[in-house]
């Protein structure tokens, strides 16, 4: 489990690098603190961050990093590992200070076990100042052993560029 774990660990932080050597604004980093609630009702928080690089026009390829725990018991919650692609939608306004994009990828949830799950949302980016943004986002974890298990979260952080 370590070694594979590793591996996606550094194809998700590549492209944070990418993003903080980028001039021209191919690529880009993130925090998030996003409240969240299951399908079942349990209400929790996640917090993490990661970071993309464009790879063709609007296409970007990337991931994030996090931590996940129900508000009841957040010291016993799960490590998060989601490598992403996504669309941003470079164009949408004029000023180029909203950004809006779209992301969907594969999530590993990591506790006592390994739990796979699918992940899709979308949001925008605020450029308030160049290289820094607020970023508002949706996203949805779907767990791929219990299809109708979701993880919603509505999330809200910092961008950089």
């Amino acid at each position: 489990m370590r070694k594979p774990f590793f591996v996606i660990l550094l194809v998700v932080l590549l492209p944070l690098a990418a993003a903080a050597q980028s001039k021209d604004h191919h690529g880009q980093g993130y925090f998030f603190v996003a409240p969240t609630t299951t399908t079942a009702g349990v209400f929790g928080l996640h917090i993490g961050g990661g970071g993309e690089g464009l790879v063709y026009k609007g296409l970007g390829v990337g991931g994030e990093i996090g931590y996940l725990g129900a508000s009841r018991e957040l010291n016993r919650g799960i490590g998060v590992l989601s490598p992403n692609v996504s669309y941003n939608f470079t164009k949408a306004s004029k000023s180029g200070k909203f950004a809006p994009f779209v992301t969907g990828g594969y999530t590993l949830l990591v506790g006592s076990d390994a739990l796979h799950a699918v992940n899709v949302g979308g949001g925008v980016n605020w450029w308030f100042k160049d290289h820094l943004g607020l970023r508002l986002e949706f996203r949805d974890h779907v767990a791929t052993q219990f299809e109708s298990t979701h993880i919603f979260g509505v999330r809200i952080g910092l961008a950089f560029r």
